[in-house]
């Protein structure tokens, strides 16, 4: 009987867990969906390049992605016929807001190298993964926490429950 109530409530818990984060995945998966419509409706040949994040250390995410909303400013549709198209999508990248500042970073904006504008957004894709996987780490990190922490306040309350009655 005490391993079933111990089952439910670690059960409970993590699908607790697991509803409460994937607002944030969700927005970043939302957010990897835009760019990769913007690669395709954005001028590539003739444009001015665009200092491009990569791969930056984990503290500095916030400033890359920082560096990406200042790049999307600077891009130009393709051609006419997808300039609605455009407009709405990079609307969505300059709204977007990354809520972890980390680190203050000694690299700037204009330390990355300069590339063109596919290139750009296929760092800025690679940069959204990134988040996402270190997002979906935090909800394991937390689940296994908060079993851990049920799991062992069951059994000192039914180590001290026990030695109640034995006295």
């Amino acid at each position: 009987m005490g391993r079933m109530i111990i089952f439910c409530i670690l059960f409970l818990t993590s699908s607790m867990a697991l509803t409460a984060a994937p607002h944030k995945t969700a927005k970043y998966k939302q957010l990897l969906k835009t760019i990769k419509l913007l690669e395709t409706t954005v001028k590539d040949k003739d444009v001015e390049l665009l200092h491009t994040p990569e791969n930056p250390v984990d503290g500095c995410i916030f400033t890359a992605v920082t560096c990406f909303q200042k790049g999307t400013l600077k891009l130009q549709p393709e051609n006419s016929q997808v300039n609605s198209t455009f407009i709405q999508t990079t609307k969505i990248l300059k709204r977007f807001s990354f809520s972890d500042p980390g680190k203050p970073c000694e690299s700037s904006c204009e330390s990355y190298e300069k590339k063109n504008p596919k290139e750009f957004l296929k760092s800025f894709a690679k940069l959204i993964k990134k988040v996402i996987r270190v997002e979906s780490s935090w909800v394991l990190f937390d689940i296994l926490r908060t079993i851990r922490g049920i799991f062992f306040n069951t059994i000192s309350d039914n180590a001290l429950f026990l030695q109640l009655f034995k006295d």
